[in-house]
């Protein structure tokens, strides 16, 4: 029996967009040319001809402590797919098998804490005396010292940089709260800053150096010449940076004051409108962040009038916005960072950085963005068809339910998964898409693909249309982090290993 999605309760949401499509997607025919090939990276290994080869090569792939060098080779070899995905399968288990072991370890510190504090408080009450738990103690200590920090940082001026400045004690983006790095961390640290010392980086090497994670303190001249918006030649950086800044702030001066104009004043409120409803919550109600997201933006949809600005662009600049704040500050939650704290020189350089980079990620997806967003329905309708490839049994019980696919992921594609994970995990999932070749427009497909599979067990336990519908759109990732990301980004990379050159699993 056929039901209509708008008799649903109110807690299932729209289809996040500007554009509802006058057509029909699911009408059209295969989207992929038979025999095209997406773009490898040409790396030359040796042939890998048994299993006990491949596993020690691929073994651990995805584990960001270790080496990456050979990883994104892989794809470039002429391997049994059997072989390719009985190792990959043995990397995610053996991903499972560390998560809970680290949750173990987690849980059996916990239990040592709460005995301490309850010793604490014995010997306080014993006393007579009032003493802090120890948990009151590292939070009263934090505070002091943020206090401090944020003080430092309004009484100094940050002078223009084209590398990021390396300060001790910061932690990676992507770890625990602790300062301190591990000594995995250390070596991977040293590795990029050993790759971004020389006269030239080799944005090759840079490339499968970052796949499995990037560290905090390079990630923003990494993204920057990543997304190409820095040369790799060292000496042209500095010039690159004041010249693309220059420019953007004439783009400012020319275009920002039209806003008001009639024929503009859609695309402005509409941005206004956006801006509000982006996360992370904290920071997108500080009114200088709203400022500068709304002049980027506007100049944005002004300089690309075939698009023009569209809902979830707008989601698009945080993840830059909050890497090259990271470049001046050391505080550990960007989110809840005073940006008006900071000069206004290294805002608007932040400023500037953010609108180049994300103009570069959109110039590969921009049909994403046209009028009836083509590319977002054609990357539904691939997953659709590569699903029911993928598990079978996951796409015949939507189907069944008659859940479709636009219904649930319009979005991850319009946001590249922004609003189904957290902040955290979108940037690290960044750190790979910029690394991998058409990372946001070609290989985001098989993470939405191994994302949704991700819940078959969920997803085969719900028989109604409506939960169906809002588990979907409400997805439980709030807790996910470094180690979920991996694990999704290798059944991710298996995919495409398997499925990527094989244009007849796309065929009915």
């Amino acid at each position: 029996m056929s039901v209509n999605i708008s008799c649903l309760s109110s807690s299932i949401q729209h289809v996040y967009g500007a554009q509802h499509p006058p057509f029909d997607p699911l009408l059209h025919g295969t989207l992929i040319k038979p025999g095209s090939k997406p773009p490898t990276t040409p790396v030359k290994l040796k042939k890998v001809s048994t299993f006990q080869e491949f596993e020690s090569n691929t073994s651990d792939a995805w584990d960001p402590g270790d080496d990456d060098d050979e990883l994104l080779a892989i794809a470039a070899e002429n391997l049994n797919t059997e072989v390719v995905m009985e190792t990959a399968h043995k990397v995610i288990q053996n991903h499972s098998k560390l998560q809970e072991q680290h949750k173990f370890l987690e849980e059996h510190l916990q239990e040592e804490k709460q005995v301490e504090s309850a010793e604490l408080t014995s010997v306080a009450c014993g006393d007579n005396r009032l003493v802090k738990s120890v948990s009151e103690g590292h939070t009263s200590s934090s505070s002091g010292n943020a206090s401090e920090n944020s003080s430092m940082q309004r009484s100094q001026s940050l002078p223009q940089t084209s590398t990021p400045p390396l300060v001790s004690g910061m932690a990676d983006f992507n770890t625990s709260v602790t300062p301190a790095l591990t000594e995995r961390e250390a070596s991977r640290l040293d590795k990029f800053k050993q790759l971004l010392a020389g006269p030239n980086t080799d944005l090759e090497e840079l490339r499968k150096l970052s796949w499995s994670g990037i560290p905090k303190r390079v990630r923003p001249i990494a993204w920057k010449l990543l997304s190409g918006y820095l040369p790799a030649n060292v000496d042209r950086r500095e010039s690159t940076l004041q010249r693309k800044r220059k420019e953007y702030f004439a783009f400012v001066e020319q275009y920002y004051d039209s806003r008001n104009d009639e024929s503009h004043q859609d695309t402005y409120r509409q941005i206004h409108i956006d801006i509000p409803r982006m996360s992370p919550e904290v920071l997108r109600l500080q009114p200088k962040v709203t400022e500068i997201f709304e002049r980027i933006l506007f100049i944005w949809a002004i300089r690309h009038p075939a698009s023009g600005y569209v809902q979830g662009i707008n989601d698009l600049v945080t993840p830059f916005f909050v890497v090259f704040v990271c470049e001046y500050i050391e505080e550990e939650e960007v989110e809840n960072f005073d940006v008006s704290s900071l000069p206004e020189e290294v805002l608007q350089n932040i400023e500037a950085d953010s609108y180049w980079c994300m103009s570069k990620l959109l110039d590969g997806i921009q049909d994403n963005y046209t009028f009836a967003q083509p590319g977002i329905q054609k990357k539904v309708k691939m997953l659709e068809e590569l699903v029911s490839r993928i598990d079978e049994q996951v796409h015949r019980h939507l189907d069944q339910h008659e859940v479709k696919y636009l219904q649930f992921a319009f979005r991850w594609m319009n946001n590249l998964l922004m609003r189904e994970v957290p902040l955290r995990c979108t940037i690290r999932l960044w750190d790979t898409y910029q690394s991998e070749p058409e990372g946001f427009s070609h290989f985001h497909l098989y993470v939405c693909a191994a994302f949704l599979v991700r819940w078959r067990k969920e997803i085969l336990e719900e028989k109604d249309f409506q939960e169906l519908l809002i588990f979907l759109q409400n997805l439980p990732t709030a807790h996910w982090g470094n180690e979920e990301v991996s694990v999704l980004l290798a059944e991710a990379y298996r995919l495409k290993f398997a499925f990527a050159d094989a244009p007849n699993h796309y065929k009915k």
